[in-house]
């Protein structure tokens, strides 16, 4: 059937159309049960619809929706024939769409309601040819009601989608309440059975895990973006067994096998991409208190994150293990920071970045530069700089200095 853009103008049929459009729209009113039967199977007729077709309750309540919209449609242009007819949404479809969304079929609707909408099309063009033989006149009522016919379906669609993606959220939400309760319990050290667990979870707590902590500081968040990160971990940990537990509005808590190490670098690039999004992620042993000490160290590893006010968006525990050690006193971390660095703490990042690495690859002043892709008399300069804002020599002081250096590269100004 043509579809009407959203953006023309709305203008009302002739007199002449408006009483064709009238006529016809009563003819349909009184369709003969045949006509009925058309629509109703061209909405369930489709190979990916037969999950609907092959449930009569769907059914039933399918064939009642297609009339209620069908009458909706037919009483609105009787009455002001060719005008916009408002959306429709009968309990019927209702029921039938919270249905599919517990089924995870929400584009089953949509597309038996695109169906019904091209065999209603078939029929209503049938009644245009029987109404007149005037050219001008059949092109014009053609025109109206392909427009009445598609804005109509357009905007009970827009309410469906709506409604459906409300229902969605509340599944989503409920199921993860459940989940919660019993992670909770596990996570606070209540004896609990890991194969019940495991069984009421749908995820297996026998193996080896990988945990991250997904969030967002923006002031909405869509629970949606919260599970696209997560199968982003689990890709990344080459799995699809994976365990989500939603904690609040905008943290989602997520566990995947950890059999493999996790692709750091392909985690990065996903990450990116999700730009509103922050994951710490932690990896432990086996069974319950693996999954127990994943968690908790991915927390921990949030946790310094918020406490040294860092930027970053992706971190592991392995990378703040000693910070997190240092940062529980934010205020003597400080003080060591500055005791140690000196004038270095408030320098250029550049000088700081390249002493750091320069530590971390035993003072390798090659593999220094090319870590940072930079040219080694650059590296040079800087190091020779960044060494003469230090308090004290530093071949006497290495090991506080890179730690004072670890500790300032998590802070939001580095």
């Amino acid at each position: 059937m043509p579809q009407t853009p959203a953006s023309a103008k709305w203008a009302p049929p002739s007199p002449a159309v408006c009483e064709l459009f009238r006529r016809g729209a009563e003819i349909a009113l009184s369709a003969p049960p045949e006509w009925l039967e058309e629509i109703d199977q061209a909405s369930l007729s489709t190979d990916n619809l037969q999950l609907m077709a092959d449930d009569p309750v769907i059914m039933a309540a399918t064939r009642r929706a297609n009339r209620s919209n069908l009458i909706h449609w037919a009483i609105a242009n009787i009455e002001k024939p060719g005008a916009p007819v408002a959306p429709n949404l009968p309990s019927d479809m209702m029921s039938t769409a919270r249905e599919l969304v517990r089924r995870d079929a929400t584009n089953l609707m949509f597309t038996a309601a695109r169906a019904a909408q091209d065999a209603a099309w078939q029929r209503w063009m049938a009644i245009a040819f029987q109404l007149t033989s005037d050219p001008d006149e059949l092109r014009e009522l053609l025109s109206v009601s392909a427009r009445s016919i598609a804005s109509f379906i357009d905007a009970c669609m827009r309410e469906m989608a709506s409604f459906m993606k409300t229902e969605h959220e509340q599944l989503v939400r409920g199921t993860h309440v459940d989940r919660r309760e019993l992670v909770t319990a596990i996570l606070e050290g209540a004896s609990v059975s890991s194969q019940q667990a495991s069984h009421r979870l749908g995820y297996s707590l026998n193996h080896a895990h990988h945990a991250a902590v997904v969030w967002s500081e923006q002031a909405e968040t869509e629970i949606g973006l919260l599970d696209e990160a997560a199968h982003t971990l689990a890709r990344c940990a080459g799995t699809e067994q994976m365990l989500t537990v939603l904690a609040n509005t905008a943290t989602l808590w997520v566990w995947t096998t950890g059999d493999k190490g996790l692709d750091v670098q392909a985690l990065k690039t996903a990450m990116r991409k999700l730009a509103d999004l922050r994951m710490t992620t932690a990896s432990a042993g086996r069974g319950i208190e693996g999954f127990r000490r994943a968690h908790l160290d991915a927390l921990a590893t949030q946790s310094v994150l918020g406490r040294l006010n860092s930027s970053a968006q992706l971190a592991s525990f392995d990378e703040v293990r000693l910070v997190s050690l240092m940062s529980r006193d934010p205020e003597a971390t400080q003080q060591f920071i500055k005791h140690t660095l000196g004038d270095l703490a408030s320098a250029q990042p550049a000088l700081r970045r390249s002493l750091r690495t320069y530590l971390t690859v035993g003072c390798n002043a090659t593999l220094a530069a090319e870590r940072l892709h930079t040219h080694r008399n650059t590296l040079l300069r800087r190091l020779a700089r960044a060494e003469d804002l230090l308090p004290r020599p530093m071949a006497q002081n290495q090991i506080h200095i890179a730690a004072a250096l670890e500790a300032l590269s998590w802070t939001a100004d580095d």
